[in-house]
């Protein structure tokens, strides 16, 4: 049996509401986990939020925040506000975040990422389970003032998004959980060696992090349009979307195809960056066409030595069908 977790992405809905009621279908459908991305969109904290109210048994996250866009008390104050809110399910999810949303959106400097990124974790650890703001590190000091609400007895895991060797050691160290994407099976299989590397620095095993890794999937009997849709969106993250996604792909073994996309996108010829993505590339990176070719896709990726769960989400194109019919197709797996 296959575990399977839902991303929501914000983009994808008219209004917060819909992203509860999305969240209501994954659960009844036997979903593990929902996440909720944040950029420069909506604040992830009123979906989910509504979600938590919503249901009773299927996870809550973000998947992921910035740790330039909250200090480390607010995000503590973030996780256990919507842990009592859905009674222990909710989980923080971090990421080191890019250049463009930290400097053009925070207004920060995107500095020292990685620094920030593991402070961050300690200093929210702090107040989670000692209820103090009180931390003294590199890039973040703070003096300290108490938490005044009572706190759970198991405080909210922190799951970390990390590409590239050095941080995913740092997920492996201090995260709860490990969220990965845009990785080939071998690449998902390597960087996950330094995930364990990491486990060992931290004194656990690799069995104390949820992998939970992100698969775009499109069910459409029309082939043609799936891979369409699919290959539109992933050539847009290699291309647009920062560099630390094409970066990560180039060293998987595509250096060429990302070149040729990022030239593409230079001159923003969006047909073209999405024709410099081949099928070669496109199949190793999503789940598209039929209801069993994509099962079968997805619970091959789930059978990879240390991967927990798959978080199912979607590509921009695909419509409220689309996304029901992909979700309910996928479910089978965790029958």
């Amino acid at each position: 049996m296959t575990e399977l977790d839902y991303f929501a992405d914000v983009a994808h809905f008219d209004r917060p509401r819909s992203i509860a009621e999305r969240a209501a279908r994954a659960e009844e459908l036997g979903y593990r986990t929902i996440t909720v991305g944040e950029t420069t969109g909506w604040n992830v904290v009123t979906p989910l939020s509504l979600i938590a109210e919503r249901t009773d048994e299927i996870a809550l996250g973000t998947a992921v925040l910035s740790p330039y866009g909250r200090s480390p008390a607010l995000l503590a104050q973030t996780a256990l506000t919507l842990a009592d809110a859905s009674d222990g399910r909710f989980r923080l999810g971090l990421g080191p975040s890019s250049p463009a949303i930290t400097e053009r959106w925070h207004g920060r400097s995107f500095d020292r990422p990685l620094r920030r990124l593991r402070e961050t974790v300690e200093a929210v650890r702090t107040v989670t389970t000692e209820g103090t703001s009180k931390y003294h590190g590199d890039v973040i000091d703070a003096d300290g003032l108490g938490y005044e609400r009572e706190r759970p007895a198991t405080p909210p895991p922190i799951d970390l998004a990390t590409l590239g060797p050095t941080a995913t050691e740092l997920a492996g160290r201090f995260g709860d959980g490990w969220i990965p994407q845009l990785f080939t099976r071998d690449g998902l299989e390597s960087r996950l060696g330094d995930l364990r590397r990491g486990a060992e620095l931290g004194g656990r095993t690799v069995d104390d992090i949820r992998v939970s890794p992100m698969v775009r999937c499109v069910v459409d009997e029309d082939r043609d349009r799936a891979r369409s849709l699919a290959r539109s969106a992933v050539a847009f993250m290699l291309g647009a979307y920062g560099p630390f996604y094409g970066d990560s792909v180039a060293k998987q073994g595509y250096p060429d195809v990302v070149a040729d996309i990022r030239d593409a996108w230079a001159e923003r010829d969006a047909d073209a960056m999405t024709a410099a993505l081949p099928d070669v590339l496109l199949d190793e990176l999503a789940a598209t066409g039929s209801a069993d070719e994509v099962r079968e896709w997805v619970a091959d990726y789930a059978a990879i030595d240390g991967v927990d769960a798959v978080a199912v989400t979607f590509v921009r194109g695909m419509d409220d069908e689309d996304r029901d019919r992909t979700m309910t197709a996928l479910a089978e797996l965790m029958d």
